[in-house]
């Protein structure tokens, strides 16, 4: 069976969503995971302005403002929706590992 387009989010699109429950444009998405993250997670231009698009069309994100080039976007109850499940899904994986992970097993 096919699994549903956004049934778990990337580490990407989980950040975007993050970053966008303040209003921002798409290069202060990029500086605020990059920073939040400590660098771990790098969001290119290409990879970000495709998931603001499917973001946009799926309904989770809207764009608030246009300024020349500069698009800002905004989360919407659908999109914090989402990202509510999915930390929900992570805090289920990880209370699974704390009861059944490494050392918990005898």
């Amino acid at each position: 069976m096919a699994r549903e387009k956004f049934q778990t989010l990337t580490e990407q699109m989980f950040y975007i969503l993050l970053c966008l429950q303040r209003e921002c444009c798409g290069v202060d998405v990029m500086e605020q995971v990059e920073r939040m993250t400590e660098g771990r997670v790098i969001i290119g231009p290409g990879t970000l302005y495709s998931l603001l698009e499917s973001f946009q069309n799926e309904g989770f994100i809207q764009e608030t403002r246009v300024e020349g080039r500069r698009r800002s976007y905004q989360i919407t109850v659908k999109g914090r929706l989402r990202l509510e499940e999915e930390v929900r899904r992570l805090r289920r994986q990880t209370e699974d590992y704390v009861k059944f992970g490494e050392g918990a097993i005898a």
